[in-house]
């Protein structure tokens, strides 16, 4: 077998690896029965999606609520330290940098516990602010180190030419920094979006009493059994991450261009 051939054979394996399970919750959401045994195709799980699980919902919003909240205070706060990292000389910068990778390395329970022990101490009702603190906290890192990479290629001579021609550090910021930096901005912010919605480890801990996400919902709907419900809500989530990273995808020639 050549080297093209292996190579092919690879590929599908990982194709196949990474989406048959997908391939598998998109047909069973269309099963007439609960169980794993085709039965008939129909809609009903989606008609039950849509008319009958308000709880379900509920929680939706409130992840959807709190990934888009935290995912912008992660993004204004990861571009503008990246920003000041790349840019700017003082002390303790590396040792700065440094302290930016330990919470992309920590693990979510350990973040977890030690942000509930915080809360608690500080007496903060654990509830939407303090999900919203969490979730703020393990996004920084990963907006910094992707606007830092988007940095790190950019020809600073423009900014000095912007300088040069009268700019202030604020004007240089807003319309020539900013606008450079745009993909890596949104794909920090998409990135932030999605370990924000995804989250279950970290939120567990400090979700206090009547406050859901999605994710918290699932995991106690699962565990007696998993509902066809949430296939259908997979799929659904499914194509919407599809027309995201699409329309992300044309965003982000634009503002390359």
């Amino acid at each position: 077998m050549d080297k093209r051939k292996t190579s092919l054979f690879f590929f599908i394996f990982s194709m196949l690896f990474f989406y048959l399970p997908l391939m598998v919750i998109i047909i069973y959401s269309f099963n007439e029965g609960k169980s794993m045994v085709w039965q008939g195709f129909s809609l009903k799980w989606y008609k039950e999606l849509f008319l009958y699980s308000d709880e379900l919902w509920r929680a939706f919003w409130y992840s959807i609520f709190i990934a888009i909240f935290s995912s912008m205070v992660s993004t204004i706060l990861g571009t503008l330290g990246a920003i000041g990292l790349h840019w700017y000389k003082f002390k303790y910068k590396k040792y700065l940098q440094v302290l930016g990778y330990l919470p992309l390395i920590v693990p979510d329970i350990i973040m977890g516990v030690s942000l509930l022990i915080l809360f608690v101490t500080v007496k903060l009702n654990l509830g939407l602010m303090s999900i919203i603190i969490v979730h703020t906290t393990f996004n920084i890192p990963f907006v910094l180190f992707i606007v830092l990479s988007r940095l790190s290629d950019l020809d600073y001579s423009i900014v000095e030419a912007a300088y040069d021609l009268g700019a202030t550090e604020i004007q240089a910021l807003k319309k020539v920094i900013i606008p450079m930096l745009a993909p890596a901005i949104i794909s920090g912010f998409l990135i932030a979006i999605t370990l924000s919605f995804d989250d279950f480890v970290a939120t567990f801990f400090v979700a206090g009493p009547g406050i859901t996400t999605l994710p918290l919902r699932i995991y106690s709907m699962i565990r007696l059994g998993i509902s066809p419900v949430i296939n259908a809500l997979s799929v659904i989530f499914i194509g919407f991450a599809v027309a995201l990273t699409l329309s992300t995808t044309k965003l982000q020639k634009y503002f390359i261009k």
